[in-house]
């Protein structure tokens, strides 16, 4: 059986790093709302202090299509499990990889076969978005678990 060296293990820049970082936050997330309902109709907080506590400040703030803490819960939770299951067949027909290489066939069968000659280039830019997408998400999960936290023990959720 192959092992990893404990550089791979250890890296906190690499990619499985932050990818576990996410689901830890998220299994945290999962683990600590004991009961989800309780989310329904509280408001998301500002993104403004969210926005401080993320480590790329210089990036724009994008509004949140969630209306309260329980749509955020569900959008972290369907995340969490795409990543540890897979995309599962979405309604457009098929998962986002198959429609990923359906939209890129068209592109290299028809002449435009330099914008995927760039493949390494391609890949770094995607990587950079994960990373990014998937330090936001980690930030959110606890943000979210931590709310909870603090509205269940001072009771505010409970009607």
């Amino acid at each position: 059986m192959m092992q990893l060296s404990s550089d791979t293990q250890c890296n906190k820049h690499s990619l499985l790093n932050v990818m576990n970082r996410f689901i830890a936050a998220a299994n945290n997330m999962d683990e600590t709302i004991m009961v989800p309902s309780f989310l329904r109709d509280v408001p998301l907080e500002d993104q403004d202090s969210q926005a401080s506590v993320s480590p790329n400040n210089n990036e724009p703030s994008f509004p949140s299509k969630q209306r309260d803490m329980y749509e955020h819960y569900l959008l972290l939770k369907s995340i969490k499990n795409d990543m540890e299951w897979g995309l599962l067949k979405r309604e457009m027909g098929g998962s986002f990889l198959e429609m990923a290489v359906k939209h890129e066939e068209p592109q290299v069968n028809g002449g435009a076969a330099e914008e995927g000659s760039d493949l390494e280039g391609q890949f770094h830019y995607h990587l950079h978005g994960l990373f990014a997408v998937l330090s936001k998400l980690t930030v959110q999960a606890d943000h979210l678990t931590n709310r909870y936290k603090r509205e269940i023990g001072g009771g505010s959720l409970l009607r």
